[in-house]
Parts: C-alpha cells; structure tokens; sequence
C-alpha cells in the first residue's frame, strides 16, 4: 500500500475514530495553546497559568474516565448519557478495542488505565505546585507548557504499537524534563542537573535510534503486532543460538532499544542522571520524574515485551533471555539503589537512589511476566498454568504502580513543603520535626507511612503490592533458577532499604530539633493535602474492598494487554 492509498484509508475510514479516542490528548494540547497565548498575551497575571492547567486537566481526566467506563460498560443513567453525548463516545469508536491512527496506537482497557492514573496524577501535581508556589505567577506558563507537553508524550507512550511512536514518546516525554530541572533560576547545581541529563539523554536516544533502526530493518516493519510473525519466519526454522546473526542482531537491536528505556527508568548502569537531576530539580519535579515517567515507560515496556510472544520455540527463547536478562538488570539496580541510598545526606538524592531501587522491584515482575508467559503448559510445577500467572505477574506490577504513585508522591511534597519553611533539604533538617505543631505532625505521620510502605511492610499498601511481585518471581524460579537468585537478593535489599528509611525517620520522630532551623509552621492546607494523598497508602493494605477492586481492574487490563 502507498503512501496516497494509506492516508485515503486514514481519512475515510479511521480519522473520525482516532480523534474520538485521542481526545484526553486533544484537550491536553489546547491546554498547552491556550497556555502559550497567555504568555504571549501577558495574562498569566490576571489569569494564572496554574489555574488554566489545572482546569484542562481535569477535563481531560474525565473525558479519560468516560473512556475507561464506557469500555466497561456503554449503559448508564440519563446523566451517563448526556456526558456520552459531550465526549461523543460511540460503539465503533471509543467502545472498540483496536489499533487507531493507521496502527500507530493502540485502544484498549490498558492504554485507558495508564492514562487515567497519569492524569490523576497530574491533577494532584498541579494542586501541589499551587500550593508550593513553584512555579511563580511569572514562570507559570512556561512550567505547566513543559509540565502538560511531557505528559503528553507520556499519554501516548501507554498504547505505542509502532516502533516510530515509540521514539517519539519517549522524546516527547524526556524533552520538556530537561528543561524542568534546569528550571530554577540562578541555582548552579539545577543547571548542571540539567546539562547532564541532556547530554546523557542525547547519547541514549541515539543508541535506541540505532536498535530501532536494526529491528525495521530486519523485520520488514515497525509494527508490534508483526513482531513475532517476522522474528519466526526470519529464523526459518533454526533454533535460537548465539551463533546465528538473526539472533545476534535482533538481541543487539533489542538491547539497544532497551538503553532508552532503561535510561527512562533510572535502572542500572543507566542512571548516572538520576541522583544529581533530582537534586538539582526542585522537589515537585523530581517527583513529577520518579513517578509519571515510570509509569508511562513500564507501560511501554510491557507493551514492547509482550510483542515477543509466541508458540515457536526460537522466540519462547528469545523472550525467555531477554526475561532473565531483566532480573539481572533489576538485581543490580536494587542493590546499587539501596547501598547508595544508605549513605546520602540530601533528601533528594535518597529518594532518588530509592526510586533506583523501586525500578529494580518493578522490572522484576516484568521479568518474571517473560519467563512465565513463555513456557509451555505443565513445565511449571503443581496446577500452575502459564497464561494465569503471566496475568498474576501484570496485576502485581500494575498494583505496584498504583501504591507507588501514592507513597513516592507524599515523600517529596513533603520534602517540598518542609523546604519551603526551612530552606533546606538535608536530612538534619529534618531533626525533631515531630516537636513542630499540629499541622507539621500530620506531615510527620505521612511521611513514616510513606516510607513503611516503600520498605514494604504491613499495614500499608506497599506490602501487599512487593508480595505479589515477590510471588510471581517465585514461581518463575519453577522454570529457572536464576530467577530465585533475584528473588533473593530482592529479600536482602528489602532489609538494607529499611535502614536508610529509618535513618530519616529517627531523625523525625527520635532526635532532637535543631536550634539552627527555622520554625515550621505548616498550614491547614498543606496538611489537607498531605493527609488526602497519603490515605490511600494505608487503604490499599487494609481495606479488601479497595484491594479486591483494584485487583480485578488490574487483571482485566492484563487480558487486555495479552489479548
């Protein structure tokens, strides 16, 4: 088909689909417009470029909501209908799961969830920032352009299908960040944050480029769907060997492609930008980065993978490798997280070793997702079946992300707010906070049920969201062993983690103020907040009607994704 006959095919028959599925998307972008016209205008005084986000992300969250319902179930009451009617949803549109923009992108419950939990948490970053003053009225609408332009990509990276929307996605989401640290004016170590994450940021793109490259060249296509299919009929029939250049080349591509990711993800040895960016970043950045980014990109990721599946056993190999090659990559990143972690005096820079560490945690259920997923029926002991336990694998790491967003986001708006009142961010600073008032003892209370929940222990959410991973690793060490020795070593780097966790909070809770400090006066509001976005750390441990909802979206997306 050519280039004529392809886009006829777009404008009568897939165009009016593709808008009503892109339209979060849409409205993101008229945000961005209506955003640039008000600092070309010299509005942003009388109207606040926070206040124009904000309003534009809500929005679009519905519309994402309406998506994700629909899809659900397209019947309602006479309120349901009129909202149907506003966002124009339609059974041959948003109420058909498919591939849309001539295959660029795929609609599915999947792509729907990742987005409406990435515009969730764009609404309570932007509420954040408001309530930080970061940005000032000045630079408003130059933050929240990069702000909203960043997720933007980030939205479109959850249904790639195309390798050429891969890249840009990931361009398109790691662009506006470069910036967003180096956003605080004057501040050397933010400038060189950014100049690092540039540079470094450059080199992986051209490295992922290069593998992108190598994969269409081989295959014959970019699209994911056909990735299989042409693996298996290029390998005509021979086994999966390191001596064959079919295998060679497709690995080599794969691990090129994987440098981009992984460099997304701060995983190991990919993540020399992470410590000094969030560093140099204020706090609300640093946590727009540790959280959305890595939502975004492990939906790719799993997208990407799950390309390589199969019954011809040269690609139940292929996937196989490339599975345990992620356990290898996950056990060095938790171990160089946690130890690094241990020995930081900046809030910041321990968080970001953290989040090098969680990365790790994460990529392990994706790991496990591969073995799992392509080993035959029986080879798994006890009445275990593969395709139940790849779904097992999907929903603990989607479970995973969803606490995450909610435990990472309390640790730096508090970091934020605590900076605002004592212009510091080291962890001295934070000596005695509990003997602060009321309202700064709530901020105490969220922070110790953060970092419980990131170490993994009950009550709190994070713990039932580790043990789940931890058990789909478990049983893919049934299929090899090395996937034991991850689970190991993910045991011993849950201890470690608890140490320097502990080490913040003996300073709140144990050690005596600082009299070098300036007093913390935290606001009603600020505990308001702080209190809303920590409660569902503690619900997701403790309440089964919130885990058992949570549980089944979260399987009913992983059928999507495989099916």
């Amino acid at each position: 088909m050519n280039v004529t006959q392809l886009l006829d095919q777009f404008l009568q028959q897939d165009l009016a689909r593709s808008l009503q599925i892109f339209l979060p998307e849409l409205i993101i972008s008229f945000t961005i417009v209506l955003l640039l016209l008000s600092r070309l205008l010299g509005l942003s005084k009388a109207i606040p470029g926070c206040w124009i986000a904000l309003i534009g992300t809500l929005v679009a969250f519905v519309a994402v909501w309406m998506q994700f319902s629909y899809l659900k179930s397209p019947d309602g009451g006479w309120i349901w209908d009129q909202l149907v009617r506003l966002f124009h949803l339609t059974p041959a549109g948003v109420g058909t799961e498919g591939t849309y923009f001539t295959g660029l992108l795929v609609h599915d419950p999947f792509a729907v969830f990742f987005r409406l939990g990435l515009l969730l948490f764009l609404v309570l970053m932007i509420s954040l920032t408001v309530l930080t003053g970061i940005p000032d009225l000045e630079d408003g609408p130059d933050f929240y352009t990069l702000l909203l332009g960043a997720t933007l990509g980030m939205l479109m990276a959850t249904g790639v299908n195309h390798l050429l929307m891969l890249f840009l996605s990931i361009e398109m989401m790691s662009v506006p960040s470069y910036a967003m640290v180096g956003f605080l004016k004057g501040n050397r170590k933010s400038s060189e944050a950014a100049l690092k994450y540039v540079i470094y940021g450059a080199g992986t793109a051209g490295v992922m480029l290069y593998g992108l490259t190598l994969l269409a060249g081989l295959f014959g296509t970019a699209d994911f769907g056909l990735f299989a299919e042409r693996f298996t009929t290029v390998m005509a029939g021979q086994p999966f060997s390191l001596t064959s250049g079919v295998a060679i080349v497709t690995l080599l591509g794969i691990l090129m492609l994987f440098v981009g990711i992984a460099f997304k993800l701060s995983l190991f040895p990919f993540h020399f930008w992470c410590p000094d960016a969030f560093e140099g970043a204020s706090a609300e950045v640093a946590g727009f980065l540790s959280i959305a980014s890595k939502a975004a990109v492990f939906a790719l990721l799993l997208r990407f993978v799950t390309s390589f599946t199969g019954e011809d056993p040269a690609i139940r190999q292929l996937a196989t490798y490339l599975g345990l090659g992620l356990g290898v990559v996950a056990a060095f990143s938790m171990t160089l997280g946690n130890l690094a972690a241990y020995a930081q005096t900046n809030i910041k820079r321990l968080l970001a070793y953290s989040t090098i560490a969680h990365a790790g945690y994460i990529v392990m259920a994706v790991a496990a997702m591969m073995v799992i997923s392509n080993s035959a029926a029986g080879e798994i002991g006890g009445s275990w079946n593969p395709f139940d336990e790849s779904l097992i694998a999907v929903e603990g790491l989607v479970y995973y992300l969803a606490v995450y967003l909610f435990m990472n986001l309390t640790a730096f708006a508090v970091v934020a707010f605590i900076r605002n009142e004592t212009y510091r961010e080291d962890i001295d600073s934070y000596n005695g906070l509990i003997s602060e008032g009321p309202w700064t003892k709530v901020l105490c209370v969220a922070l110790l049920c953060s970092f419980i929940s990131l170490v993994g222990i009950p009550p709190f959410g994070g713990f039932l969201a580790k043990l789940m991973i931890f058990r789909s690793v478990l049983v893919a060490g049934e299929l090899h062993p090395l996937m034991w020795g991850v689970l190991a070593v993910a045991g011993i780097n849950t201890v470690i983690s608890l140490f320097y966790y502990m080490r913040v909070l003996r300073a709140v809770f144990m050690l005596p103020a600082d009299p070098t400090r300036r007093e913390v006066r935290t606001q009603g509001v600020v505990a308001a907040y702080i209190g809303l976005v920590s409660l569902p750390i503690l619900l997701l441990g403790v309440m089964y009607l919130l885990q058992a909802r949570l549980s089944e979206t979260a399987r009913a997306i992983a059928v999507s994704l495989f099916t």
